[in-house]
């Protein structure tokens, strides 16, 4: 089962990297540098592919958000704390936020729908929104290029100890989705002072 999931993806690995990338997946991206090292991907064409699907990826989320706004309010219900966060992020950094959110876990589709949501030029957040694209593509695929054969071995060690790789894993998650929860709240209390003040 392993070996045809990898013959597949050497033989559609471009398509499955720009749909990999709209729904922003490092993983994939990670796996087209590694690919790219052992010579079945094309480095350049991988960040190209990568970027232009991380940059469809957002302007969809985007969109959602500039013509779908009753869906928003009434579907999204449970995504409100993230939405006023991605408000208070682009009122206070301003366009840079738009450059910055792809590494912002759990906040990389909430951030271009709550921009949509505002009167935020769609050209000026196409035009960022492509910069930012071709970095994160280059800045993630790049270094899994030039460290190919480590990132080889290291996948071969979770292989052959997944027992002790999986509850490590869960650890890092869990300890980065705690933070990033502490954040969030920071903020929403800062802005309830700042009303109240």
């Amino acid at each position: 089962m392993e070996h045809l999931f990898l013959e597949w993806l050497k033989e559609y690995g471009y398509i499955v990297l720009f749909f990999w990338s709209i729904l922003e997946g490092e993983l994939g991206l990670i796996m087209a540098g590694i690919l790219s090292h052992t010579g079945d991907m094309s480095l350049g064409i991988s960040v190209i592919v990568a970027a232009l699907g991380g940059f469809v990826g957002d302007q969809i989320y985007f969109y959602i958000g500039r013509f779908n706004k009753s869906y928003i309010h009434n579907k999204l219900r449970a995504q409100r704390r993230k939405f006023a966060i991605a408000h208070l992020l682009l009122k206070k950094y301003g366009w840079p936020i738009i450059f910055v959110q792809r590494y912002m876990y759990g906040m990389r589709t909430v951030i271009p729908m709550a921009i949509g949501l505002t009167k935020y030029s769609s050209r000026q957040f196409a035009f960022i929104n492509f910069i930012s694209a071709l970095f994160w593509a280059a800045m993630t695929i790049i270094p899994a290029y030039y460290y190919g054969d480590e990132l080889l071995i290291l996948l071969a060690w979770i292989k052959a100890h997944w027992y002790f790789a999986i509850p490590l894993i869960i650890i890092i998650v869990s300890t980065l989705l705690y933070n990033l929860n502490r954040l969030e709240k920071n903020l929403l209390e800062k802005r309830r002072e700042r009303q109240t003040h």
